[in-house]
């Protein structure tokens, strides 16, 4: 059975996202694509983290990371990709109001979940098989992940600026204890660390 693996990029005080999401900005206000600028910039001295980040074989994701939407669906809205997101293999979305399945370009499905963090999880460990399961974000989604111990594989991609305010990584969580796997990699812009829970 596959590994259960979350990639986050990360800020220095620990934030993955701003306040304030909304369709002008994805990330929060006054954040943009500096916590993201290595995988455009740097594409080739990052490939192998980048790489990493989509290999699994069904993905979790919290509704934010989906869309900017809080109520109701827009269901002319199908996430922020374009017709082929990146993913290509199952993508269960957690939310409260439901939603039938969207398929797009390249094998992406985007499952709708209102029942769960552990219905999700059963969902896409059926769907990926043997294959690893990506837990996707945002920081709310993958801090109930953690809390619930399911979790083996936290790869952090830290950059080195400080935000002060937003959706943030190990909110409300206490006594995790983690130890380091492989080598610390990374460039100016950004460094990768991954980290094994310890159970």
């Amino acid at each position: 059975m596959g590994k259960v693996t979350c990639d986050l990029a990360v800020s220095l005080d620990g934030y993955v996202t701003g306040l304030h999401q909304s369709l002008e900005n994805p990330f929060g206000e006054g954040v943009g694509q500096r916590l993201h600028r290595w995988m455009w910039e740097e594409p080739e001295a990052n490939a192998e983290a980048i790489e990493k980040i989509t290999m699994a074989g069904a993905f979790i994701m919290g509704r934010n990371m989906f869309g900017p939407g809080r109520g109701d669906w827009d269901l002319d809205w199908t996430g922020w990709w374009g017709e082929e997101p990146p993913y290509h293999a199952p993508v269960f979305v957690l939310t409260h109001h439901p939603r039938e399945m969207v398929t797009m370009k390249g094998g992406t499905t985007f499952t709708f979940v209102t029942d769960g963090v552990e219905s999700a999880f059963a969902q896409a460990r059926e769907a990926a098989g043997a294959a690893d399961i990506a837990i996707a974000g945002g920081a709310r989604t993958v801090n109930q992940y953690l809390a619930a111990g399911l979790i083996d594989e936290l790869r952090l991609h830290t950059v080195p600026l400080v935000l002060g305010r937003g959706e943030r990584l190990f909110a409300g969580l206490r006594d995790l204890e983690f130890e380091p796997v492989g080598d610390i990699s990374g460039t100016a812009m950004v460094t990768h660390l991954t980290y094994r829970p310890v159970r």
